[in-house]
């Protein structure tokens, strides 16, 4: 057979994995594609369903145990929105972001629900990193005021400000960090406090930083940084592309919290694994600078049509009755399973942090895991987390047996 692309639908492209290894690095990542050899973790995903997926050429199976940080929160193609991804390309494309939108309206709409009205307006984009590059421009502009306080160990995208109010990991590779950051550390009050002042744009928080291990927020601390940034006039923006749509078990994380923030960004798993789409959810404050500048942003693919036909079904099933219910017992399902293990749980809900000893633990983990058939992934921003995100959408048959394979690999 012969190692180039196969266009037959449904056909795996290459015949073995060096083929498609070695198409990777000469055509896409070389540097990716020589890191992953090296550990053993040069995966090739092929068929998927549900909570897991299957190596192309050996076969073998995964508990989808990171959900590519949120994007499978409901599983891979889960029926409900494929079904709704049908029925909309029988009728729709991307729209045409000069008109109005009956969709996109329906789904910002939908999307005000869940923040009970605090957040009226929806603006949409293809990812997350736009959505967050755009609150913050707008930040900007209507406080007239240019520094953002993002906290150490952050990841809000890797293009525009997001990128920018990202950890400087991020950051250094391309060797000129953009003014008006100022990052301080995630849990620190008197930290944020001294660095809010007449300047201060915005604070944008993760409201349980991923890239960090997941430490929640300790008790009080989101409420400390909401009033710091109010008696300075700054706004509050809150990213929940990977904790927001039911993954702590509420709608948003910061309603757990009791605060109120000015935006909140979603994405990931609000395109149900199918289709991109993102938004920055804002008060109907902020909402006005579009009374004056109506058309300052757009996007060609942002609120694509297709994509909020996805996203309205990805609400239909998180907004079930008992879903979150479900999924808080699911996650007290897991730390009861993971009770005489050798690490730190750090759980809101099914949003999962495995902290070990070692400087290293977090990697080591996550190599044993995926050997034992549970893709997990380390904390970048500390190795010694292990992120653990299963699918909010597992029986307790599937949750007890992912369960059994972490002793195996861990125990």
């Amino acid at each position: 057979m012969e190692s180039r692309p196969n266009t037959g639908s449904g056909v795996q492209p290459y015949r073995d994995r060096d083929a498609a290894t070695g198409a990777f690095a000469a055509h896409v990542n070389r540097g990716k594609a020589r890191v992953l050899q090296e550990i053993g973790v040069d995966i090739v995903i092929g068929e998927r369903e549900g909570a897991r997926f299957r190596d192309a050429y050996n076969g073998r199976w995964y508990w989808n145990c990171h959900c590519n940080g949120g994007v499978f929160n409901l599983g891979h193609r889960h029926p409900r929105v494929v079904g709704a991804m049908r029925d909309a390309l029988d009728h729709l494309d991307v729209g045409n972001h000069h008109l109005i939108s009956g969709w996109r309206a329906s789904l910002a709409e939908r999307l005000a629900e869940t923040t009970a009205q605090l957040l009226p307006y929806a603006v949409f984009t293809p990812s997350g990193s736009e959505a967050v590059d755009l609150a913050l421009r707008l930040a900007r502009a209507c406080t007239g005021r240019e520094q953002i306080i993002p906290t150490v160990g952050a990841y809000h995208g890797h293009a525009g400000l997001g990128w920018a109010a990202s950890d400087p990991r991020w950051v250094e590779p391309f060797g000129f960090e953009p003014p008006g950051f100022a990052r301080v550390p995630f849990n620190d009050v008197e930290a944020m406090r001294d660095s809010v002042g007449s300047q201060t744009a915005a604070v944008i928080l993760e409201s349980i930083p991923a890239t960090l291990g997941f430490p929640p927020p300790e008790p009080g601390y989101m409420a400390a940084v909401a009033t710091a940034a109010r008696e300075h006039g700054a706004l509050l923006i809150i990213d929940e592309v990977q904790t927001g749509l039911g993954r702590t078990g509420s709608a948003w994380y910061w309603q757990q919290e009791g605060v109120e923030p000015d935006m909140v960004i979603t994405g990931k798993g609000l395109g149900g694994g199918l289709y991109p789409i993102s938004a920055a959810l804002l008060s109907a404050e902020l909402e006005a600078f579009f009374d004056e500048h109506p058309f300052a942003y757009v996007s060609t693919f942002g609120g694509a049509e297709i994509g909020c036909a996805v996203a309205s079904a990805v609400l239909d099933e998180v907004l079930e009755p008992g879903f979150l219910a479900r999924v808080r017992e699911l996650g007290d399902r897991f730390e009861s399973g993971f009770a005489d293990l050798p690490f730190e749980l750090r759980r809101r809900g099914l949003t999962m942090g495995l902290r070990f000893e070692g400087e290293e633990g977090g990697v080591i983990a996550a190599k044993r895991l995926i050997d034992a058939g549970v893709f997990a992934v380390y904390a970048e921003h500390d190795h010694r987390v292990t992120q653990f995100k299963p699918p909010l959408i597992l029986s307790d048959e599937q949750a007890d047996e992912i369960i059994g394979d972490v002793h195996e690999a861990l125990a």
